[in-house]
């Protein structure tokens, strides 16, 4: 089984993020300091991510059923393209759920 990166995964979502919201990005890749409203907390970078992976899941779906449907528009390389992104950016957000959640139960154990 294949270790994944996590720090480098978050790296490359807030890249892309401080990307698509057209904020420029810092010198280590990370977006320049903004001050934090609710649209730019954590929770919101969560949800993009898990949309950004729904998406991805759904593209890949609809151009497997494309192909089965003999468009002559879908090749199997763009379908297999599609699907192995898809995967890929499921186990990555599937392992930083688990750090999260590993996370949380480390901060509950803690005494106080």
């Amino acid at each position: 089984m294949n270790s994944i990166d996590v720090n480098r995964v978050l790296s490359q979502i807030r890249t892309l993020q401080s990307q698509a919201g057209g904020r420029p990005a810092g010198p280590s890749g990370v977006s320049a300091p903004t001050e934090a409203t609710p649209s730019n907390g954590f929770g919101a970078l969560l949800k993009n991510s898990i949309d950004s992976v729904a998406k991805a899941q759904n593209s890949a779906g609809d151009l497997q059923k494309k192909f089965e449907l003999g468009d002559p528009d879908a090749d199997l390389a763009s379908v297999m393209l599609a699907t192995s992104k898809s995967q890929v950016s499921f186990k990555a957000m599937v392992e930083v759920r688990n750090r999260m959640v590993s996370a949380y139960q480390d901060i509950m154990n803690m005494p106080l």
